[in-house]
């Protein structure tokens, strides 16, 4: 039986290469306790591709019968080495089993998908975050929901067609707001779709996974508490074209294991997102994102005072398809979140908030993805991000080597505020420029149910770092599909 994991090349390659690893990739730091306090740039490397498999199993629907029944799995192995600007060296292997299986009743109006996850991590001695070089974790719920689908009710049940639907999902599954500056996130939550004319109406209440980091680092928490509720429009009216505006509120119930007399750590913050995604040109697409957010914050020097979220965030992504031989593809992206100066140890982190010169804090704080870098890999936040990127197939006309993709990404980062922090604790001299990055990444499609990646990076740091000793990242793995 084949695995969600299988079938066609999807969306784009660019994607396909992303989610080649994923199996292997998903977080570590999800596995251990948050107050393990891995490095930001480790987190966002773990999390990176995770997020691409995510947003390609989401699009994969059930096949349309009156009872279908599916299951199957994968087995993923991947090595991982990299220098993090703390240990020159670092060495992590990880073994990952999934199985899933997929119910689906009265052709489609009734779906349920589970997936369980069992993974065996081990590091090189002395090369883990939290001292625990090797451990078993799971079997986890990894994903699990029910999805009911009245359109597919209607046509099994009363043989009725309609133009418009409704969609409720009730589980634990991939959420994502827009084009996922702000929130692209696995949760446990309650989403509704709606489906009239040329609106597409969403309305989403939801909880953080308890095993996932918290973004703030510094706090004593053990697992992730945040709630989550939004609605979003996305139109559909215009061709080629589809603008979207979404509203998102999260509440920080975090309960930190110790007691400061007079001090408030919690983040509570609102989103407005505006933005589109469609084809401006034949074979040119497009994405971008604005996001404005507000909220009151922390501030881990003040005592019984709240810090004011004035922050934003930007995007904005341009792809190109070629009609050429070995299907070349080629990518420009500009992202940005917002910073502030008086952050000086950390962009999120509660322990090192705004200085009590200062009560508004204009440092951007989300819960959504890009891909910004295999070895630098900074949260979105005190950041300018240039990504230029390329891809291709070069030997298509080979019966066993058609499927391989080859490709590459270059990175250019600067801060937005030169006094404030990012992620990179190492980052702390008085400078704006952080560096450069150059990727390059080899996807292979062996067969249908067998697949094999590598990717290596060369981060060289800027001004803002002490230490300009070029850092590089290496993985290597293969996942099997059964």
């Amino acid at each position: 039986m084949r695995s969600d994991m299988g079938g066609s090349l999807r969306t784009t390659r660019i994607a396909t290469a992303c989610a080649l690893g994923a199996a292997a990739v998903t977080a570590v730091a999800w596995g251990q306790a948050p107050h393990a306090r891995e490095p930001g740039a480790f987190v966002q490397q773990q999390q990176q591709v995770t997020r691409e498999i995510w947003d390609r199993t989401e699009q994969e629907a059930p096949v349309a019968r009156r009872v279908g029944f599916e299951y199957g799995g994968w087995y993923s192995f991947h090595l991982f080495l990299w220098d993090d600007g703390i240990n020159s060296s670092r060495t992590y292997r990880r073994n990952d089993l999934r199985l899933w299986s997929r119910l689906t009743l009265d052709e489609g109006t009734h779906e349920i998908y589970v997936r369980g996850l069992l993974s065996y991590l081990d590091f090189n001695s002395g090369d883990s975050y939290d001292g625990n070089d090797n451990d078993w974790e799971g079997m986890n719920l990894e994903r699990g929901y029910y999805e009911f689908n009245l359109a597919r009710a209607l046509k099994a049940y009363r043989d009725q067609t309609i133009d418009s639907n409704f969609r409720l999902k009730v589980g634990r599954d991939l959420v994502k707001l827009g084009t996922g500056y702000a929130l692209w996130t696995q949760m446990d939550h309650v989403r509704a779709v709606a489906n009239l004319h040329d609106l597409e109406i969403t309305g989403l209440v939801g909880q953080s996974v308890k095993s996932t980091p918290d973004f703030d680092r510094s706090r004593s928490v053990t697992e992730s508490d945040r709630a989550f509720f939004a609605a979003q429009v996305r139109y559909l009216g215009i061709k080629q074209h589809e603008p979207f505006a979404y509203v998102l509120w999260q509440r920080d119930h975090n309960d930190d294991t110790f007691w400061a007399m007079g001090r408030e750590f919690d983040y509570d913050s609102f989103y407005l997102g505006l933005g589109s995604q469609g084809e401006l040109v034949r074979n040119l697409w497009y994405s971008t994102e604005w996001v404005y957010e507000s909220g009151r914050g922390h501030n881990g020097r003040r005592v019984r005072t709240d810090t004011v979220v004035k922050a934003w965030a930007f995007d904005a992504q341009l792809e190109y398809l070629f009609d050429t031989p070995m299907d070349p593809r080629a990518s420009l992206e500009y992202m940005f979140a917002s910073g502030d100066p008086d952050r000086v140890g950390s962009p999120t982190d509660s322990a090192s908030g705004n200085r009590l010169r200062n009560p508004v804090d204009r440092g951007f704080n989300g819960f959504g993805f890009r891909d910004t870098g295999l070895s630098f890999a900074p949260q979105l936040g005190n950041v300018h991000v240039w990504r230029a990127g390329a891809s291709f197939l070069p030997v298509k006309d080979r019966p066993l080597l058609y499927r391989l993709e080859l490709g590459t990404n270059w990175f250019l980062y600067h801060k937005n505020r030169r006094d404030g922090a990012v992620s990179d604790p190492t980052a702390g001299e008085q400078s704006g420029y952080l560096g450069w990055e150059m990727d390059y990444f080899a996807n292979w499609e062996v067969t249908p149910d067998l697949m094999w990646t590598t990717r290596y990076g060369l981060f060289f740091p800027g001004d803002a770092f002490s230490d300009r000793t070029t850092r590089t990242y290496f993985l290597v793995g293969m996942t099997w599909s059964f």
